[in-house]
């Protein structure tokens, strides 16, 4: 049994796709390589993506990428209920109803009981809230340009296209997801 190892300060975090992919193949060799590398990849460049954007852009203003997440929904889409803002920035609702204590105490957001459904929880952007979306989304963008500037449009356009080719086919993969 050959249980070879790399040596740990010899990988990093995107040489580690090409290492994990190899050491599959040689442990299982009936595993679909060029599955697990798409997933692999596509996971390591968004954590990559995300990281650079919430460590330049967000956290120097104070929000964290959740935090940004909700608020960017609340901006665009205007005020709805907690169950549509969780769905919409793609967190479960424990999630979100843990981060709307900080999202208000810091005057980004009020709470307030639904009209039509006195259990429902409506959730909108207060004047502070909507100037830090907009301040904050500028140089969000900016870093979003920089990203982007290493495809051609027509490149970016592709990418976009194959993206939603693979969300389209979640449901034949019968993937879950949060809603």
């Amino acid at each position: 049994m050959n249980r070879e190892t790399a040596p740990p300060d010899a990988l990093t975090f995107w040489s580690f796709v090409d290492y994990a992919v190899r050491k599959a193949d040689q442990e299982l060799p009936a595993v679909n390589t060029d599955a697990m590398r798409m997933v692999l990849t596509l996971n390591r460049a968004t954590s990559m993506v995300i990281y650079d954007l919430e460590s330049t852009v967000h956290r120097p203003r104070g929000l964290t990428w959740p935090g940004f997440r909700v608020i960017f929904a609340l901006w665009l889409a205007g005020p709805m209920e907690a169950k549509t803002t969780a769905e919409i920035s793609g967190m479960s609702r424990a999630a979100l109803s843990a981060l709307l204590n900080t999202l208000e105490r810091d005057g980004l957001i009020v709470r307030a009981r639904a009209s039509h459904d006195r259990r429902a929880l409506q959730l909108s952007l207060t004047e502070e809230g909507y100037g830090a979306i907009l301040g904050g989304f500028r140089a969000h963008n900016l870093r979003e340009s920089a990203w982007a500037e290493s495809l051609e449009p027509a490149e970016q356009t592709e990418l976009v296209r194959l993206l939603n080719k693979l969300m389209a086919g979640s449901t034949d993969a019968k993937a879950k997801f949060r809603n």
